[in-house]
């Protein structure tokens, strides 16, 4: 790999004399599996090279992040006049990434959480006797362990906790500028994890009752998306050989064309594609049904590119999956990754900026095209058409030709 991106063969024997040459040498590959240009290959292996050289002694284990920025510090010393502040910070990424890939990064371990056993049962509660999704359920257990490690610490028992407690929660919410949406979650969440202490004894009876749930008034959210010109200008972005960008197309695809969740595309399984019928079946976590849609040639065409070219070899059934070994499914950070990094690239100022703005300006485009409400919801999976109505609010221009009418005889 060394010989590949140096000529002078005196560069490569530093790369090679130096400590890890070989851990070095994969990780390298891996980047260069990625896509990367030879440009950007070169400039990560020097600074690979600049953290071996400086590789502690006894640093024949994990290595922590600390440790990382001394060895930058030493490297940016060596030339002061030469490597500048925003170097040494390229070397502890660059270096922090190859760590991580070896398996050989120390990460800190993560704050204890207060009254660790009273939210374990909590979640063992929304799982087994309210039937809540795993990722409702995640939710709840994050809002809740917020509040107990900033307003109940391990040596306040939760008896003592009062609905003064919960308040300044809120307030604080508030403070920094969540909406009421977002607040009024983690009053749920909250209110949840109190019903379930007063059931086995250890609330305040009638807490959980008397925490307040922010007023929510129907259609104050307009929902919006990027005009479909922005969407083309998103999908141009993925033009090109390079493996991420591969994959990005066929997953922006699936948002924009189907108005798929993130969710939706990350469980996309390899039998969910069926080449002979063309046809995509989908499954919604969020409703538990599934549904057969006709495979769209060009949607087609990106997947099909996809598995045949860039798509690691491995014995799992999703569709999409990492490029780092071992290959995984794509997480929901790494699908957000792949569409806003993009979108704020292109300055598409859109809110929230992610796969879920894609689902909105299909229901917009879809609109704009003149089909019904009920062929809106059911291709975006909808049960209730009220969640599907929302879209029209915010077509703008046929209210302004509703505003443009003559009335003139009517008033």
């Amino acid at each position: 790999m060394f010989n590949q991106l140096f000529q002078r063969e005196t560069v490569v024997r530093q790369h090679l004399a130096a400590p890890l040459a070989e851990s070095r040498r994969r990780y390298l590959e891996h980047c260069a599996g990625r896509g990367l240009a030879r440009s950007t290959l070169r400039s990560i292996a020097k600074h690979l090279l600049g953290a071996a050289r400086f590789w502690p002694a006894q640093g024949s284990g994990a290595i922590a992040r600390p440790q990382i920025e001394a060895m930058a510090a030493q490297w940016v010393a060596e030339r002061p006049g030469r490597r500048s502040a925003a170097a040494g910070l390229a070397l502890v990424q660059c270096a922090t990434s190859w760590l991580r890939f070896a398996g050989r990064l120390e990460t800190p371990a993560p704050p204890a959480v207060p009254h660790a056993d009273r939210l374990a049962d909590f979640a063992t509660s929304l799982r087994q006797e309210r039937g809540l999704a795993a990722s409702t359920v995640t939710a709840y257990v994050a809002c809740v362990s917020a509040f107990l490690q900033r307003h109940c610490s391990a040596q306040r028992r939760l008896a003592e906790v009062t609905l003064t407690d919960v308040d300044r929660r809120l307030a604080d919410l508030a403070a920094r500028g969540l909406v009421r949406l977002t607040i009024q979650f983690h009053a749920k969440a909250l209110r949840a994890f109190f019903q379930n202490g007063e059931a086995v004894g250890w609330a305040q009876p009638g807490l959980a009752a008397a925490i307040p749930m922010p007023r929510i008034y129907s259609g104050e959210t307009v929902v919006t998306g990027p005009a479909w010109e922005d969407v083309q200008r998103l999908l141009g972005t993925t033009d090109g050989d390079r493996p991420g960008a591969v994959r990005a197309r066929a997953i922006l695809l699936l948002l924009a064309v189907y108005g798929l969740r993130s969710g939706e595309v990350r469980v996309l399984r390899l039998e969910d594609l069926d080449w002979e019928a063309e046809t995509l079946r989908v499954r919604r976590p969020k409703t538990g049904r599934t549904q057969v849609y006709p495979l769209a040639r060009t949607v087609g065409d990106a997947i099909l590119r996809y598995l045949r070219e860039v798509r690691p070899p491995c014995a799992c059934r999703e569709v999409f999956l990492t490029f780092r070994k071992p290959p995984q499914p794509l997480s929901r950070a790494a699908v957000w990754q792949v569409v806003g990094s993009r979108m704020r690239r292109l300055g598409i100022d859109v809110r929230p900026c992610g796969p879920h703005a894609l689902r909105h300006a299909c229901a917009q485009r879809l609109l704009d095209t003149g089909f019904s409400m009920k062929a809106i919801g059911d291709c975006l999976g909808h049960r209730d058409p009220a969640s599907t109505a929302a879209y029209a609010r915010v077509d703008l221009a046929r209210l302004r030709q509703v505003a443009d009418l003559d009335l003139e005889g009517l008033a």
